[in-house]
């Protein structure tokens, strides 16, 4: 569980910290980025998360990356529940697809969720940008959490196509972009809906 404490002392590689247990508990100070690490001091408040009451020197195991991550958790669960777009880190190529940095915590990003607008033949091109994203599934017991690019260009072309339906009518003149030429005609995104000219309908010119 994560739990509020003060900082007693801050030692060569660990964080003395008290959070009202019978003893004082550990923090191994590389958990912390380089920038807290310094800066980090005696009587200044910290979350950490109890591993154990008590380790082999007495002292109670708390990881400050944990409480970190819990949190990191609870943020995105209520973002999931209300399926918001997140923003994430793209922090490598893995098997599959590309892993995501969110809120302190790593997501897996299929190949086959991410919008074909951003498919570049680089994929290193990728590496290192931000990027939004809707979660997927979440697996805290397991520790996944899958997300998607693709979704969320799904739901603009699902209000564009809503949009279009509801104002489009025969007759009505509209303007689109060609996606493909066949031996019978054309097809045209009118934005959230493909149309197709046939070939006898297409000018000569």
């Amino acid at each position: 569980f994560v739990k509020k404490g003060e900082v007693v002392a801050v030692e060569n590689d660990s964080i003395i910290v008290d959070v009202g247990l019978k003893s004082e508990g550990i923090v191994p100070l590389r958990e912390l980025d380089p920038t807290k690490s310094k800066e980090i001091k005696a009587g200044d408040n910290i979350e950490v998360f109890v591993e154990r009451f008590e380790g082999r020197s007495g002292n109670a195991i708390l990881s400050y990356e944990k409480a970190q991550r819990e949190d990191a958790w609870e943020i995105l669960s209520k973002s999931f529940e209300n399926k918001e777009v997140v923003t994430g880190i793209i922090k490598g190529k893995i098997r599959g697809g590309f892993s995501v940095e969110l809120s302190k915590t790593l997501a897996f990003l299929p190949g086959s969720q991410i919008d074909n607008r951003q498919i570049s033949t680089d994929t290193k091109e990728l590496i290192g940008k931000p990027l939004e994203v809707m979660i997927l599934k979440m697996d805290k017991y397991r520790g996944n959490i899958v997300v998607s690019s693709k979704a969320i260009s799904e739901i603009e072309i699902k209000k564009q196509r809503e949009k279009l339906l509801t104002n489009i009518k025969e007759g009505s003149i509209l303007e689109g972009r060609i996606k493909n030429i066949t031996d019978y005609g054309a097809f045209i995104d009118l934005g959230g809906i493909d149309g197709l000219v046939h070939i006898t309908d297409i000018a000569w010119r």
